[in-house]
């Protein structure tokens, strides 16, 4: 498994029709898989997240809708960014993912997180707890799904899941890679070291020095390398051939968040803001920020979302065409 650079899916407003939608979705696979992209991702939730519109804005169930994205690409890896504990039984879990693996002949990933967002665990009648508890559940979860991933019967008796001799077949292979996503130092991170093959870092960009600090003193109290769990960076992008437009449409989009004037805003209080995981411009002015602010802190890829433009078709092949050359050379 490498994704070193990845596609990932944050919204399915696209102004069409229910049935034109998930069309507008296999274009979006197709162009990234066509553009030098190794993975593409969904996210998995119900309801859109804050500051990304409105909780009523159209939503995709995540697995159904990769399933789908399977039978529709070749060759890019397939994965929840990230998969939600709280929202499955974990061998129901190890259960849908290999199965996924299966369909696509090879090519899932398990992304999963804690699940963090409360109103979809109300909406929906799923128990959201404490912190702690989330972390809790998901450090056993990970417990239940790795050796069913890996071919072996899954026998658990912990405080909040219990399995008996849980079987996971038909698999492609035993190696089904495991990402975890979050920018937690001490749960995710510890967590990550222990299990993981991928972390994937969701932070602002300022806070990766520390970021890797953390992550590398983790890896150390796990007794493990930190060159052999691959990191990557969420990254929000605002790409166009004309980077003065693409700033206007970021502009725009701050103002319409009710997050102020961007131009009036200090480098250091950028910091502080979304804005901060933000790289906007044309594509080699995003390419040069990705660059400098990420790869060359000591990540090893990006994932981009194109949260405002994505669907709209060439925009993918755009920011890959400026983007896999930085990680793919």
């Amino acid at each position: 498994m490498s994704i070193r650079l990845g596609y990932q899916m944050p919204n399915f407003s696209y102004g069409v029709a229910p049935r034109e939608l998930f069309p507008a979705v296999v274009a979006q696979a197709r162009e990234a898989e066509a553009t030098g992209f190794d993975a593409a991702f969904v996210m998995d939730h119900f309801y859109q997240l804050p500051l990304l519109g409105a909780p009523s804005e159209p939503m995709l169930e995540a697995y159904t809708t990769l399933s789908g994205l399977a039978a529709a690409t070749e060759r890019i890896q397939l994965s929840a960014l990230v998969t939600g504990n709280t929202y499955r039984n974990p061998p129901l879990t190890a259960k849908t993912v290999t199965t996924l693996d299966v369909v696509s002949q090879g090519r899932a990933v398990l992304g999963i997180g804690a699940g963090w967002f409360e109103l979809e665990h109300q909406a929906y009648g799923y128990e959201f707890g404490t912190f702690t508890e989330r972390f809790e559940k998901l450090e056993e979860a990970l417990q239940i799904i790795t050796p069913m991933l890996r071919g072996q019967h899954s026998t658990f008796d912990g405080k909040w899941y219990h399995t008996k001799d849980a079987m996971n077949e038909p698999r492609v292979r035993d190696d089904l890679p495991i990402m975890l996503g979050g920018g937690g130092e001490k749960k995710t991170f510890g967590m990550a070291a222990r299990y993981a093959d991928h972390l994937n870092i969701i932070c602002n960009a300022t806070e990766l020095p520390r970021k890797l600090d953390a992550l590398h003193a983790r890896c150390d109290e796990a007794g493990r390398d930190p060159k052999t769990l691959e990191t990557s960076f969420l990254a929000f992008v605002i790409i166009d051939e004309d980077g003065d437009r693409a700033r206007k449409v970021q502009s725009d989009m701050f103002a319409s968040m009710g997050l102020g004037d961007l131009s009036k805003l200090s480098a250091e209080e950028r910091a502080q803001t979304p804005a901060d995981r933000q790289f906007v411009g044309s594509p080699d002015e995003v390419a040069e920020q990705i660059k400098t602010r990420v790869l060359d802190q000591g990540i090893d890829g990006i994932i981009v979302n194109l949260v405002t433009n994505g669907h709209e078709p060439g925009t993918v092949e755009l920011a890959g065409k400026a983007l896999a050359p930085l990680v793919h050379a």
